[in-house]
């Protein structure tokens, strides 16, 4: 039986667990690629585990812990399966400050109880709020901590002792530069000048080289030159496990605990959160496109993130976040399921088991300048300059400098406050110019017009001669109470005088005097809309904002107010309005729209394209297939035609349009997916139902013969009907649109190349209804249900979604 039901709870699956490798049952043994790849981010989470925990002051053993648990309790617990988990060089600042104050073990408390908060954030589904924090403050945020890391282990690497703070290291360096030691520097420049140049080892045997990893070459080198040359320098003293340190209750002022919980809490949680959305761009730009790889599931995520801290602080174990270092590495291998990182932490736990004598040979200076490249790292060119190209160098030079300076927590919080300040200065930001052309007056407003602008507004106004001819364009997409009454007080005294006035937008087409029936008030925070007439000048009785005032109005079937034209000269003939609509929807896309997904279309351009899924889909025109799935550019392949049918291969009798584009998405771009996409109202399903056997051929008829074979299902016993959120469908119309989507699903399944991907597991089909007037979309479920969803489809594993016919 087919049965629609809405889905209350999207990410519970019934058939594949959400993050289990591909291939449908699970597996008792890991993957070789997870295996391979779990070992090459062991490689380069120990020493960096070590240094970051030789960087904070913390005992070197809480590195190991913090790596082991992120791996083996964030690694399974978490919602993004290919990200790792482990101390990062993020937390250093905080973790380091924590220490300094209140002692290791109420800084492991304080990292228990940052756990329990994240535990809490997850259940009341946060997760997705970390992410409205600004790029531009996150990357200042890092820089600052890669400054603060940097100048802290250079001492370490010349040979010295870390001060307290950034000013002191600063202060320092000029002593310290004159009392280098020569063996510390030594270790640390051949440290520095492998992880710089390994990357870069030229020819084949450099390519075979450099899989192994820079970072464990880089202090694998040191040590043997330490060793072998008998240098006399601090090395890695491991002591017992049997005195390491585990938590004792937190002892220090409670505001301040509760300061370094906070602080912990939001690091680990907006870095962690960050870098799984990261690492799902970095799965999905993989060769495999990241095939049989869920997307990140950021509330369990967290969850998981929460879960390891608790357990990382009850061991004594530094804070835990996602790491992009290891993550990066852990996709770049290759790696397909969680196995990868739960086999890392496994490696960290017998490394720190058993080869304690050969990690106390390893030379501080060796980690310290590892700790101390990452830290120059973090300072990314990259960011800078992207957040140069979208104007917040401002926001991220205020969080860098707040946090190098000041503090983590007091530098985040400046670099909000001026993300908002310019926020409000952009909102607020209007240019009015004002020019004459043969006696003719023109006001321009460019941005927003609020009460912050209405003195300038009013001043230019009133510099407009008495009873000239005034035409006031405005581009902008708000006006507030005050600038309305301005402008509507102004035009009224200035017509009295005998005056004209003409309101326009950016394009040039009047904006109607009154308002319609639906134009909304001052502040609505809709702007004037260039495409209705207005009535005649001398007529008018105040500005209004125009009536069209949604985003998608060009194309949305509604009539705004007309009011007659002004009258026009015996020369003049009425203005053309054939193509109006979409001329003035052109404009405001390269005006608004282009600028933002120029880079985008431009990398698409370049690369091609490489869609995800073909969607096919009925041209009924109130079906957005872009705005019902959340997609963009690149990310759907749509095939659309009357009634989102499949006619059988060999069936469309000189048309193949339908097959070509089948055959193409299959075997060329290689979608992963194939939607049929019914929807409520279908007219061709009513075309179908209503038609006489003996009408006409015509070709619309000739095309709803493809449909045949949906009437038969539906009137066959054999099939039950469908339900929606376990009721019947209204009519007869419904149930055939939801019995047409199954049949055209057995209909791909007839396609060669369709049944050859479903073979071999590497093509999912999903059947999917889309309620038009309760805007609610449905899916087929593997148990022919169809299970409706109010979000977006994020987390639903491709198992759940297989539309299978019944």
């Amino acid at each position: 039986m087919t049965l629609c039901t809405p889905a209350r709870t999207p990410n519970r699956p019934r058939v594949q667990r959400p993050h289990s490798p591909p291939g449908g049952a699970r597996r008792l043994l890991p993957a070789g690629v997870d295996v391979s790849a779990s070992i090459a981010v062991f490689l380069i989470a120990l020493p960096l585990s070590l240094g970051i925990a030789l960087a904070t002051g913390a005992p070197l053993q809480a590195g190991l812990v913090a790596a082991a648990v992120g791996g083996l309790v964030a690694g399974r617990l978490g919602g993004s399966p290919l990200q790792v988990s482990g101390p990062a060089a993020g937390l250093t600042v905080v973790t380091a400050e924590l220490i300094q104050r209140y002692g290791w073990r109420t800084t492991c408390a304080i990292t228990v109880l940052a756990g329990l908060a994240q535990l809490a954030l997850a259940s009341l589904r946060v997760a997705r709020s970390a992410l409205a924090v600004s790029p531009a403050i996150v990357h200042g945020m890092l820089a600052g901590i890669g400054v603060t890391i940097a100048l802290a282990q250079l001492h370490i690497v010349l040979g010295g002792t870390p001060q307290s703070s950034v000013t002191a290291n600063a202060l320092g360096l000029p002593e310290q530069l004159a009392n280098v030691r020569p063996a510390a520097l030594a270790i640390s420049a051949l440290t520095v000048a492998v992880l710089l140049g390994w990357p870069r080892l030229p020819g084949r045997a450099g390519r075979l080289a450099r899989k192994a990893p820079a970072a464990l070459v880089a202090v694998g080198g040191a040590t043997l030159l330490a060793a072998a040359t008998g240098l006399t320098v601090p090395r890695v003293d491991l002591p017992s496990w049997s005195s390491h340190a585990l938590p004792g209750l937190p002892d220090g002022p409670v505001l301040g605990i509760a300061a370094g919980v906070l602080t912990i809490t939001l690091v680990t949680s907006v870095q962690s959160l960050l870098s799984a959305v990261a690492v799902d761009k970095l799965v999905a730009a993989r060769p495999d496109r990241g095939h049989g790889v869920p997307r990140s599931r950021l509330d369990r995520e967290l969850a998981g993130q929460g879960a390891a801290n608790v357990v990382s602080g009850a061991l004594g174990g530094l804070p835990v976040a996602g790491v992009a270092v290891r993550s990066v590495a852990n996709v770049s291998a290759g790696a397909v399921s969680r196995a990868s990182t739960m086999l890392h932490g496994l490696w960290i736990v017998l490394a720190a088991l058993l080869l304690v004598p050969v990690l106390d040979l390893i030379p501080l200076a060796a980690l310290a300048a590892l700790v101390m490249v990452v830290g120059i790292q973090m300072v990314s060119i990259t960011h800078i300059r992207t957040v140069t190209r979208h104007r917040e160098v401002v926001v991220y030079a205020a969080t860098l400098t707040g946090v190098v300076l000041v503090g983590l927590l007091e530098g985040v919080a400046l670099g909000i406050a001026v993300a908002v300040a310019v926020a409000m200065q952009r909102l607020a930001r209007t240019r009015i110019t004002r020019e004459e052309r043969d006696g003719h007056q023109l006001l321009r407003v460019r941005g927003q017009l609020t009460f912050l602008a209405v003195p300038r507004l009013s001043r230019a106004l009133h510099q407009i001669p008495a009873g000239a001819e005034v035409t006031v364009e405005l581009d902008g997409s708000f006006m507030d109470h005050a600038a309305y009454e301005t402008l509507t007080d102004w035009t009224a005294s200035h017509q009295a005088h005998g005056g004209a006035v003409a309101l326009t937008g950016p394009t040039g087409g009047r904006i109607a005097d009154s308002p319609g029936p639906h134009a909304p008030g001052p502040g609505s925070g809709t702007g004037p809309g260039p495409d209705a007439d207005s009535a005649p000048a001398g007529d008018a009785q105040a500005p209004s904002p125009h009536p069209c005032c949604r985003p998608w109005t060009p194309w949305h079937n509604h009539q705004c107010a007309e009011l007659p034209a002004p009258p026009l000269a015996p020369a003049q003939e009425p203005p053309a309005r054939t193509g109006h609509q979409l001329a003035h929807g052109i404009g405001k896309f390269q005006r608004n729209t282009a600028p933002l997904v120029r880079d985008e279309l431009a990398r698409l351009a370049r690369e091609g394209q490489s869609p995800s899924q073909l969607f096919l889909t009925c041209a009924d025109s109130r079906l957005v297939t872009s705005m019902i799935t959340s997609s963009g550019p690149g990310d759907l392949f749509t095939v659309r035609n009357v009634g989102n049918l499949v006619p059988l291969p060999g069936e469309e009798s000189g048309d193949d349009s339908v097959a070509a584009a089948i055959e193409y998405a299959v075997d060329v771009l290689r979608v992963q997916s194939i939607t049929v996409c019914g929807h409520s109202g279908c007219g061709a399903m009513q075309a179908l139902l209503g038609a006489a056997p003996d009408g006409p051929a015509t070709p619309l008829r000739r095309w709803l013969r493809h449909g045949g074979p949906s009437l038969e299902r539906m009137a066959s016993r054999r099939h039950a009907w469908a339900r929606i959120s376990g009721r019947l469908p209204a009519d007869a119309v419904e149930q055939l649109c939801l019995t047409n989507v199954v049949q055209q699903l057995e209909h791909l399944r007839a396609y060669e190349s369709v049944a050859r991907r479903l073979a071999d597991g590497s093509l999912t089909l999903q059947g999917m209804y889309f309620h038009v007037g309760e805007a609610q979309a449905y899916l087929l479920s593997d148990a022919d249900e169809v299970r409706g969803y109010d979000d977006v489809f994020h987390g639903v594993p491709p198992a759940a979604l297989a539309a299978r016919a019944s």
